[in-house]
């Protein structure tokens, strides 16, 4: 349930020109609005299951969206019945819609490769394991050519210019001399692009850290403490040691965010929750409203 001072689950990523929302709790508009995220421009909005505190922003945010000028489609990926929800409540709402949505629905039980693709970039989803069907998702960076050597070109009589910039998008280019010159002649190896997932709500599945490998930034559901293994397991949540497990396991993950707390608790158990995270997967944060976080490129 909402809190005074703790919003439902939603997450705004912004990767360059584009903006992608994971889940749409209550009042999720009033957050965009209040951090002036630059909502208006959101690309796509990936639900991870319908339970209410994971799409009850859905109306509200569609609506909103209908007050500025929008030229370009809103797709909403999500397990089934999240086509339904929509469309009801459009219905039921009377709801003005100046502009295109596109619901696509996807099998939960599915890796779903390359399910978003934009410029340099997809996003996946991936099964999780919840009272309804329910996905997680990475946006995973195609990688990024080598770093140019300028001393290479002008070696191979490349002249300063825009061929330059040709080899540096992967493109061979001729040489002065006449001779063809390949990207690989003066490109260093490639670098890894970024990754970031997100992973809400589930029992804890060995499965989980596959698909979130060498993530730079893991979003993950701790909703209790250690010692209510139990009542997770009963539910099909996490708890925080179970979130931390998935980030070891998986291997090349550099920071995980904890996300999704029960009610229940307050900043004390908060804290306990991660520090029993962070013995087990030292770099690990609490996440709070508002809070931004930079993801830099490794190299």
């Amino acid at each position: 349930m909402p809190l005074p001072h703790r919003f439902l689950t939603s997450v705004l990523l912004r990767r360059e020109g584009d903006l992608f929302l994971f889940d749409c709790g209550e009042a999720t508009q009033i957050s965009l609005k209040k951090l002036n995220l630059g909502w208006k421009k959101i690309s796509a909005i990936f639900i991870s299951h319908t339970h209410a505190d994971h799409v009850t922003g859905l109306p509200g945010l569609l609506m909103l969206s209908s007050q500025v000028e929008r030229d370009e489609p809103l797709y909403i990926y999500g397990p089934p019945k999240i086509k339904d929800y929509i469309e009801s409540s459009k219905k039921t709402l009377d709801m003005y819609i100046n502009y295109e949505i596109i619901v696509r629905e996807i099998d939960p039980e599915l890796y779903n490769d390359g399910l978003f693709k934009g410029d340099g970039f997809q996003i996946n989803s991936f099964p999780l394991r919840h009272t309804k069907p329910c996905v997680g998702y990475s946006l995973v960076e195609d990688s990024r050519p080598g770093v140019f050597d300028p001393q290479k070109a002008r070696d191979l009589n490349v002249p300063v210019g825009p061929k330059w910039s040709y080899l540096q998008k992967g493109e061979s280019v001729e040489a002065s001399d006449g001779s063809i010159v390949e990207p690989g002649q003066v490109l260093g190896p490639k670098r890894s692009g970024r990754k970031f997932s997100f992973v809400t709500d589930t029992s804890y599945m060995p499965s989980i850290s596959n698909y979130v490998t060498n993530s730079d930034l893991l979003i993950c559901e701790s909703m209790f403490t250690a010692d209510l293994v139990e009542d997770a397991a009963k539910k099909m949540h996490l708890t925080s040691v179970q979130a931390a497990r998935i980030a070891n396991d998986a291997g090349g993950i550099d920071k995980m965010g904890l996300i999704h707390y029960s009610p229940r608790y307050v900043t004390r158990e908060l804290k306990q929750m991660q520090q029993e995270a962070s013995t087990i997967f030292p770099n690990t944060f609490l996440c709070k409203d508002g809070m931004s976080l930079v993801v830099p490129n490794k190299d």
